[in-house]
């Protein structure tokens, strides 16, 4: 989630600044501009989340050979938070990014993606809704992958790339019309 509040945080600073403006003359498309802020960040991922597990060892987090398909399930789920910064940072300036991608962000997925309170013992509606976003099935693909239960993660897995496709495309069309100079 915090990939989110940083890709916006970044992209949005950079849309007011002369940096991104100079770019603005090279023959690079919106395509190319998401995909070359996206890769730096996905790279940064991958060790944050062996960081992360390793840290959750002191805590009582197993360590075994499922650690090496987490940290790249981990990876792969980032991206749709990368995407939902660039999304964020290509609409908004940085101070709205912040609240969005910061504080909004980060509580909505942690409520549903099941981090706080396991959603089956909140069940109804509630259950529901995370079931059709991509939060919880981002955490279960992770969880169930750490369990060595590779097969289950797939599921999980799929909607969340389907999600992160949209949300790419959604990005790509997004910076377009401000490059354009469209405040549509």
């Amino acid at each position: 989630m915090f990939m989110a509040l940083f890709a916006g945080m970044l992209l949005s600073k950079d849309r007011t600044s002369s940096f991104l403006m100079r770019l603005f003359t090279s023959p690079m498309t919106s395509k190319d501009f998401i995909i070359g802020y996206t890769l730096p960040l996905l790279a940064m991922t991958a060790p944050q989340a062996a960081i992360t597990f390793l840290a959750a060892s002191l805590w009582g987090l197993e360590i075994s050979v499922s650690l090496l398909p987490a940290i790249v399930v981990t990876t792969i789920t980032s991206l749709l938070y990368i995407g939902l910064g660039l999304l964020a940072g290509s609409l908004m300036n940085d101070k709205a990014v912040g609240g969005v991608c910061g504080a909004l962000l980060t509580n909505v997925a942690g409520w549903l993606s099941g981090v706080f309170i396991p959603l089956d013992l909140i069940g109804g509606v509630f259950k529901k809704a995370a079931d059709i976003l991509p939060f919880y099935h981002s955490v279960e693909a992770i969880r169930t992958v750490l369990g060595g239960n590779f097969s289950d993660s797939l599921p999980h897995l799929l909607v969340v790339l389907a999600y992160t496709v949209a949300v790419f495309v959604l990005a790509v069309i997004a910076f377009q019309s401000k490059m354009s100079g469209d405040k549509a």
